[in-house]
C-alpha cells in the first residue's frame, strides 16, 4: 500500500516555489523594461476589472487579506495612478476603489503572464485531475482554524 502524500509539506513547498517563480517572472519582465504589477496588485486589478467600485472590505475578502494589508496595498497602487479611492455615496465611512485607465492598461500584461503561469502549472494534467486539485484547495480554504 502506498504511503499517504505529505500534503502540508507539499502545499507549503509548492506555495514557496510559486512565489519564487512569480518573483522571477516579475524580475524578467522588469528587466525587459516593462512595469508589471506584483501578484497582490494583480489580484486587486483583476477584482476591480470584474467589479469596479468595490469597497475596501470586498477587496480584502476577495483577496483573503486583512483589511489593513489591503489599505496599504490600495494606497501604493493609488500613488502609481492605477486606482482611485472615493467615499461611498451611501456611507461616507466606507471607501470604494475604482480602476483608473492606467490600471486598466496593466491588464494585458497581467493576462499574458497569468496565461503562461497557468499553462505551466496545468501542463500534463487532465481536466479531471485539475478539478480534483481545485476541489481540494477550495476545501482547504473553507476550513477554519478550529477545524484543523
Amino acid at each position: 500500500m502506498a504511503s499517504k502524500p505529505r500534503l502540508i509539506f507539499l502545499l507549503n513547498s509548492a506555495q514557496r516555489r510559486l512565489q519564487q517563480w512569480m518573483a522571477a517572472e516579475q524580475e524578467r519582465t522588469a528587466q525587459a523594461g516593462e512595469r508589471v504589477p506584483s501578484p497582490a496588485q494583480g489580484g486587486v486589478l483583476f477584482l476591480l476589472a470584474r467589479s469596479d467600485g468595490a469597497t475596501m472590505g470586498q477587496l480584502a475578502q476577495g483577496l483573503d487579506l486583512a483589511p489593513s494589508a489591503v489599505s496599504g496595498l490600495v494606497q501604493r497602487m493609488e500613488q502609481l495612478g492605477w486606482l482611485a479611492r472615493r467615499p461611498c455615496e451611501c456611507d461616507a465611512r466606507t471607501q470604494r476603489v475604482w480602476l483608473r485607465p492606467e490600471g486598466s492598461a496593466q491588464m494585458p500584461v497581467l493576462r499574458k503572464a497569468l496565461g503562461r503561469v497557468n499553462d505551466r502549472l496545468t501542463n500534463s494534467f487532465t481536466d479531471v485531475e485539475l478539478q480534483t486539485v481545485a476541489r481540494w484547495l477550495e476545501h482547504v480554504q473553507t476550513l477554519g482554524v478550529q477545524d484543523v
